[in-house]
């Protein structure tokens, strides 16, 4: 048996110190070594005061490795003391027991690892008793198939995972591994607790993402609940639908997850249409109580479809939505306005545009379900084709033989050209607020219009061939600007306002136009709601999706629901990150998308259309009637009476939107008057306002501040 080095090495360590001890003292008294042996020594005493008073267990030990240090210092300092080499050579003998002591209990290699062996009063540890097996008790056998045996074998050497026990295994067919495991509870009346894809898919040496638990119902012959439960082991299925997946499983794995771009949707089914170029993806919310929630972009991407706007819609119908994906972007075609799809039919609808599929959209030129008249509400940053849907609705409204006035801020060319196959248009602020008031006069006029059949006045009842009068349809174009007029504005708004509270049962419709549907640009509350309440809005490109569904909001469920007007016609070509990278420069697509809006439905559903298209450079009388739909002369002799009916181009006249001024200002306020009088479609009518509201008397803050105002424009 060898000897182990550290016990080699402190024999060495003592045979080579103890002639140093014996001979140091001797031939060198003041050598270092004595000093250095005499300071261990003292070291080693201090040692063994501190392993007396520590409370520790193994103090004796410490107190033993020690004493080596402590008795070489003391065989030196004895060798100092003695003459020579001491009687009978005392110095070497002492200094050989010390060796031979150190030797021989050897206190650094046998008890320096106190860890490596008891305690000297701890007992010696007893081996545990060996547990003895439970006598396994003989399961009857019940005529299970090779796999479901084999199956069983594997589980018990697992452990029986969670106490359960395999009741049958299923194949499943066409696959050579995957398996269907159908387990119970060994215990009767104990739930099964504690089982996990991980200890299943330990037993048969698959992944857990390869294991799922479901639970199972009750089945005649078998019992069901808590104490029963299915395992679907399917590792070949799984890689399948990793590098193949179908539809469905694309859908459930990409699309319908908590981080998808439709979570919690379930796929109807996917149809493919060759003949307009289009795929569609219906799909259903899994629990119907929940609306979608959709993010395009991100189903694009799971769906390997190409992220483009101008080819990726969604229609959202309650908890359903459909998905539709075309080879090429459906609205860069147009569709040109007909006089066969502006004609209105039995209850006042027309097609006014086509969606993204090719359906038809339509609108209403009078409320059949409310015997009513209709509003309109068109929105629309310039360019975007508001004045292109004022054409179609005016030639569908004067098919229907209503009468249309359209007053606008300025004079351009497509006004100026639908003056031709209207009853009047006006080209500035003034005219419009000489349109807003006869067109309030009227309703005046019209509450007490005799019916011819009884004789009484009614309620305007639209397509009632005993009606006397004719609807008339308020068209102002620019509206915010107008309401914004320094001079009429404040006309402008109010009777505006009026006109859309009151002007239905008169059967007069009021039809803004503007770039912004807030109050502060003219559209107040009231107005809004019944605007959008008895009309079917259109919006059209607002600058920004957030504008477009601010515009839409309280039409609309949720106005988050409200379509993106693409930003283009044509696809997206190639990649901008491919561009960059060779400093190509990004392809001209055009961002112009003139004809395409959003118009709200009755049911508060948007819908994304292309207008039609009313070509101004051709003849527009194949769209309008052979006649003008004019008033009836009743009620142009009832505005006569009341001042209204004349030429709305001429300046203003005295008293006719303020007061007459006094003597003393009569001159300065005429000049004014004649001077900034609107001649022509393109006067404004200004100059008579600071003249005429001199003479008013000061009896409210109001007053005062336009009096104020007054005499700053003086």
């Amino acid at each position: 048996m060898s000897t182990p080095r550290s016990v080699a090495l402190e024999r060495l360590a003592y045979t080579l110190a103890a002639p140093v001890l014996a001979v140091a003292p001797n031939l060198y008294p003041d050598s270092p070594v004595n000093t250095v042996v005499q300071l261990a020594g003292a070291a080693g005493i201090g040692g063994w005061i501190l392993a007396g008073k520590s409370d520790e267990p193994g103090a004796g030990r410490k107190i033993l490795r020690w004493t080596p240090l402590v008795l070489a210092a003391a065989v030196d300092v004895a060798a100092g003391h003695t003459g020579g080499f001491g009687p009978y050579w005392l110095d070497g003998l002492l200094a050989a027991t010390w060796a031979a002591a150190g030797s021989f209990v050897l206190p650094f290699a046998r008890h320096a690892r106190r860890n490596h062996r008891p305690a000297l009063a701890a007992p010696a540890p007893q081996p545990a008793p060996a547990v003895a097996a439970e006598p396994t008790v003989a399961k009857p056998d019940d005529g299970a198939d090779m796999l479901t045996r084999e199956a069983r074998i594997m589980w018990e050497r697992a452990g029986m995972p969670a106490r359960t026990h395999v009741v049958k295994a299923t194949r499943m067919p066409g696959m050579r591994h995957d398996m269907i495991l159908l387990l119970r509870a060994s215990e009767t009346g104990r739930p099964i607790t504690g089982l996990s894809p991980e200890a299943v898919g330990a037993v048969f040496a698959v992944p857990a993402s390869d294991v799922v638990l479901a639970d199972i119902p009750a089945q005649p012959g078998r019992q069901g609940g808590p104490a029963w439960m299915e395992a679907r082991i399917t590792p070949e299925a799984n890689a399948r639908r990793r590098t193949k997946p179908t539809d469905q499983e694309r859908w459930i794995d990409r699309v319908a997850g908590p981080k998808g771009g439709a979570p919690g949707s379930e796929l109807v089914h996917k149809t493919r249409d060759d003949e307009r170029g289009v795929t569609f993806y219906r799909a259903r919310m899994a629990d119907s109580t929940e609306s979608p929630r959709i993010d395009l972009p991100k189903v694009c991407r799971a769906l390997n479809l190409p992220e483009d706007d101008s080819c990726v819609f969604v229609l959202i119908d309650g908890s359903e939505f459909l998905i539709s994906a075309f080879d090429t972007p459906p609205l860069s075609a147009i569709f040109p306005a007909t006089r066969e799809l502006l004609t209105p039919d039995a209850k006042g609808m027309y097609v006014c545009g086509f969606t993204i599929t090719g359906q038809p959209v339509k609108t209403m030129v009078y409320q059949h379900d409310k015997n009513a008249a209709a509003h309109g509400l068109t929105l629309g940053v310039s360019r975007s084709g508001k004045t292109q849907f004022f054409a179609i609705n005016m030639a569908a409204q004067s098919l229907d033989g209503q009468v249309v006035w359209l007053s606008t801020v300025r004079k351009d060319e497509k006004t100026t050209v639908l003056g031709r196959y209207i009853d009047r248009q006006g080209s500035n602020a003034l005219w419009m607020a000489r349109q807003l008031r006869a067109a309030k006069a009227l309703c005046e006029i019209r509450a007490d219009m005799p019916w011819p059949h009884d004789g009484q006045p009614h309620d305007y009842k639209p397509g009632d061939p005993r009606c006397p009068y004719r609807q008339l349809n308020v068209y102002a174009d620019e509206f915010m600007t107008a309401a914004q007029d320094g001079d009429f504005g404040e006309f402008i708004q109010k009777d505006g306002e009026d006109l859309t509270v009151t002007g239905l049962k008169y059967g007069i419709g009021f039809n803004p136009a503007g770039q912004s549907p807030f109050a502060h640009n003219g559209f107040s509350t009231e107005m809004k709601d019944n605007l959008r309440q008895n009309s079917r809005p259109v919006i059209f490109n607002m600058g920004s999706p957030g504008a477009t569904r601010k515009a839409a909001e309280g039409t609309m469920e949720n106005p988050y629901d409200v379509p993106t007007i693409p930003a283009r016609y044509s696809r997206s070509e190639g990649s901008a990150i491919e561009r960059a990278i060779k400093g190509e420069a990004d392809p001209e697509n055009g961002v112009s998308t003139g004809g395409v809006a959003v118009i709200v439905l009755d049911n508060g559903r948007a819908v994304l259309m292309r207008s039609l298209y009313a070509d101004f450079d051709t003849d527009l009388a194949e769209l309008f009637p052979d006649e003008v739909n004019r008033l009836t002369d009743y009620e142009i002799s009832e505005l006569e009476k009341r001042g209204l009916w004349f030429d709305w181009n001429e300046p203003v006249r005295p008293g006719e939107f303020w007061p007459e001024p006094d003597e003393d200002d009569e001159g300065e306020g005429r000049s004014r008057r004649r001077g900034g009088g609107g001649g022509g479609k393109g006067g404004s009518g200004r100059g008579s306002k600071s003249g005429g509201r001199r003479s008013e008397q000061v009896a409210s803050p109001r007053q005062a501040l336009e009096a104020i105002k007054s005499l700053t424009d003086a």
